[in-house]
Formats: C-alpha cells, sequence, structure tokens
C-alpha cells in the first residue's frame, strides 16, 4: 500500500491538468490555482506575532502552507509514485515544512523525452503539483532543498547535439509550488554545478562547480539566498581534487567551512583525501581521512563539530571531529566485504544523529539497511526492509530527512528507481 486512494491520485490529476501543467516549451511561472496556499505562507513568513513565534499548526490550513509544522503524530510510512511513471532524476523534501519535491524524466515513443518537476505530501505520499513539465530533449534534475525552505532544481535545455543550456530556477518557498525566480551562481561555461550541501534553517550553503575543460580546476563557493550574494570562488588547487572525480560535499554553517572528501585516483587501498575551505577567506587544509577508499557519503553535525563519512574498499563509516580534524572508522554491522559498502550519509541536527545507507545489507538477507549513529559513533538503531541502489541512478541515492518528525525518505522500492519511500526512525 502506497497511502495513496484511487480517489486522491484522481483528484491531484484533474487538478494539474486544469491549472498546473506548464505548456510544452515554457517554464510554467504561473502560481498554482487556488492561490490561497500561497497567501497563508507569505503570511506565516512576512508577518509573523509580536513576541515568541507560534508553529503553524498542521490541521486548519491548507497543506502547502505548513512552514514550521508541529511534530506529525500518526505518520505512517509511504510511497511517492511520479505522476507520469518516469524516472527519477533527483528528490528532496522540505524539513521544515510537509512538502517534497522530485523531477522525473521519461523517454517517449516518438524519442522525445517527458521531463516533469513536481510536489509532493511528505505525509500522504501524493502528488501535489506538476510544476514544470517538458516535452523535448531537455530534463530536470532536482538538486536540493536549501537554506530556508528553498527548492533548487537544474534545468537542461538542449539547443543543438552538445550544446546544452543550463539554469536553475528555485521555488522559494517550496510551499509556493511553483518557479519564483532563478538561482544564477558565479560560474563560466566551463564548470558545472555538481553538488549543493542540504543545510537548512539558514540561507547559507554551498556549491561545488566541475570543470568540464582541460584545466581541471574545479570551485567551490558559498551562496546566501537572503540577499542574493556569493563568496568567492575557491579553486581546488589539491591534485586529488583535479582528477575529474566529483568529491562528496558538506558544510558545517557554524564554521562557514565547507568539507569535501574523495579518493586520490589510481589507488583505491590508501586513505581518502579530504579538504576542509574556510569560504569566506579561501583558506583551505588538506587532510588523510580515516578510512580506505572511495568516500560515498558525507554529512556534518554543525552543533557537535562532527563530520560522518563512509568509504568504499573497507566498507566502513568514519566520524571525524571537525576541531582537530582527526577521525576513527569502524566497519558497518556485520560488514565482511567491498559489496558490504555504505553510501549517502545523511545528519539528524535535532537530536544528533547520523543515518547511513548500506544498498546491501550486511545484516538483513536480500534488503537494503540504514543504520543510525549518533555523534560518537555508537549504533543506536538499525533499520532493514528497504531496497535501494546506485546501480541504475542518475542522481546517486540519499536519505532526505525531517528531523522534527524523525521520518525521512529514501530511493525504492522499485529497483528501476521510479518511487521513493518514507520510513520512520
Amino acid at each position: 500500500m502506497d497511502g495513496i486512494s484511487t480517489q486522491q491520485r484522481d483528484a491531484a490529476a484533474r487538478r494539474a491538468q486544469n491549472a498546473n501543467v506548464a505548456r510544452p516549451g515554457e517554464i510554467d511561472m504561473r502560481p498554482p490555482l487556488p492561490v490561497s496556499a500561497l497567501v497563508w505562507a507569505l503570511i506565516a513568513t512576512l508577518t509573523p506575532a509580536a513576541g515568541a513565534a507560534s508553529p503553524i499548526p498542521l490541521s486548519g490550513n491548507p497543506p502547502s502552507a505548513d512552514i514550521s509544522p508541529l511534530p506529525g503524530p500518526g505518520l505512517v510510512p509511504v510511497i511517492v509514485h511520479p505522476r507520469f511513471g518516469g524516472r527519477i532524476f533527483g528528490f528532496d523534501i522540505d524539513p521544515g515544512g510537509s512538502e517534497g519535491i522530485l523531477s522525473e524524466a521519461q523517454t517517449q515513443g516518438d524519442g522525445t523525452v517527458l521531463a516533469a518537476v513536481e510536489t509532493f505530501d511528505q505525509r500522504t505520499g501524493a502528488i501535489l503539483h506538476v510544476v514544470a513539465r517538458r516535452n523535448a530533449q531537455d530534463d530536470y534534475v532536482t538538486l536540493g532543498v536549501v537554506g530556508q525552505h528553498v527548492a533548487l532544481v537544474e534545468y537542461e535545455h538542449e539547443v543543438a547535439f552538445l550544446d546544452v543550456v543550463r539554469t536553475f530556477p528555485e521555488i522559494a518557498p517550496l510551499a509556493a509550488n511553483h518557479f519564483t525566480g532563478q538561482w544564477q551562481p558565479p560560474i563560466d561555461d566551463h564548470h558545472l554545478i555538481e553538488a549543493v550541501s542540504r543545510n537548512h534553517g539558514t540561507r547559507t550553503f554551498v556549491a561545488y562547480a566541475y570543470d568540464n575543460s582541460e584545466n581541471f580546476e574545479p570551485q567551490v563557493f558559498r551562496s546566501n539566498l537572503g540577499d542574493g550574494t556569493f563568496g568567492p570562488l575557491v579553486v581546488l588547487t589539491d591534485a586529488s581534487f583535479q582528477t575529474g572525480l566529483v568529491p562528496k560535499l558538506a558544510y558545517d554553517e557554524s564554521t562557514k567551512r565547507a568539507l569535501l572528501g574523495i579518493q586520490t585516483i589510481g589507488n583505491a587501498f590508501i586513505p581518502p583525501t579530504f579538504a576542509s575551505v574556510d569560504v569566506a577567506s579561501g583558506a583551505t587544509t588538506i587532510f588523510e581521512g580515516a578510512g580506505q577508499g572511495d568516500v560515498n557519503g558525507l554529512a556534518i553535525d554543525s552543533e557537535a563539530h562532527v563530520a560522518c563519512a563512509t568509504t568504499e574498499i573497507d566498507f566502513s563509516v568514519q566520524f571525524y571531529d571537525l576541531t582537530t580534524l582527526t577521525g576513527t572508522s569502524q566497519p558497518l554491522p556485520g560488514a565482511t566485504n567491498q559489496f558490504y559498502s555504505g553510501a549517502d550519509v545523511a545528519v539528524d541536527p535535532v537530536h544528533h544523529l547520523f543515518l547511513v545507507a548500506q544498498p546491501n545489507s550486511s545484516t538483513s538477507v536480500g534488503d537494503s539497511s540504514i543504520y543510525v549513529y549518533d555523534a560518537s559513533g555508537t549504533l543506536v538503531e538499525s533499520l532493514h526492509g528497504f531496497h535501494f541502489s546506485n546501480a541504475s541512478n542518475v542522481v546517486a541515492m540519499h536519505i532526505a530527512l525531517h528531523p522534527l518528525w524523525r521520518y525521512g525518505f529514501v530511493d525504492g522500492p522499485d529497483p528501476g528507481v521510479s518511487e521513493i519511500e518514507s520510513f520512520l526512525y
């Protein structure tokens, strides 16, 4: 059961067909109808009551207006199906709201690609709005929900063969359910945005830009969505970061430092290299990691000043003290070889927990698992029964969390990457 009734799906389909589907060849910048949800959201963010603000309760308001929801009692796991049944090109959720976002793509019989961006209800899994839709050779990729309720999407428009123009529509806040503007990173034509940090509660995040030229000079920089400013473009000059590989990225808002982890090309049986980058000054510290092999996942608990990473060759998880840049490593539970390596890492900054994805479970045969650790590296809980993989993902699998609800979403269970599922922890 996916938590979505036939009546809900049909009603949502009619709403999207009548009001929210962009015409082929255009980006839909119109607000969805009715606009009451957006009005409620704007009132909540622009006109707080005097004194201590109170969160908006889940009941009595439009679903898309839940900017600051209370913990959600009675949550049950749901499965989200893209409206048009395509492959998911990235997803994320608003950890301070009730909506999520995904992009999908499906090749049609005539060779064109149906590409769409959609929002969904975290509690029911129902698709709420089709934000944009194309029938051409274009793609949308969901980069993530960053800052304060802002969803970033990459739109790849094919002008001609090997001539692709990339722009970055944003939905601010996600509850608006339509593109509200454009993020304009200060990069040149030779750089491609490959990752953004999913930092919530502040307006600042960091982005990593891959160098697509022969120079191999990737860049990392800070973006402030509140005032539209950017930090300096910091070039990663260490040889480990100039191999064409894409490092994992995390951001410590409290120290204004980005952390990037990568495996030095040519030898998989050595520790990874990490770069701690001051995104205000550009000062960069390179240090050796505690694990062995590729960095598959990376997250930071800013308050605890701890980073958690997974590595490939030694099927292990690491915990780093960001003050001393030293770490410890331990195999994932029951893991005995590389087949059981970990993947994405997500952080719950409210309860100071790290959730580590393991596509091939070493503790539950035939499943994927998620292991929950505290900031000291102690295993708190093991979650089983998932089915996610990086084998055919266009965008690497990842865990998205709603810490206030102790609720999350992850790829699967469909091996064709056309579903995402929620879970409680």
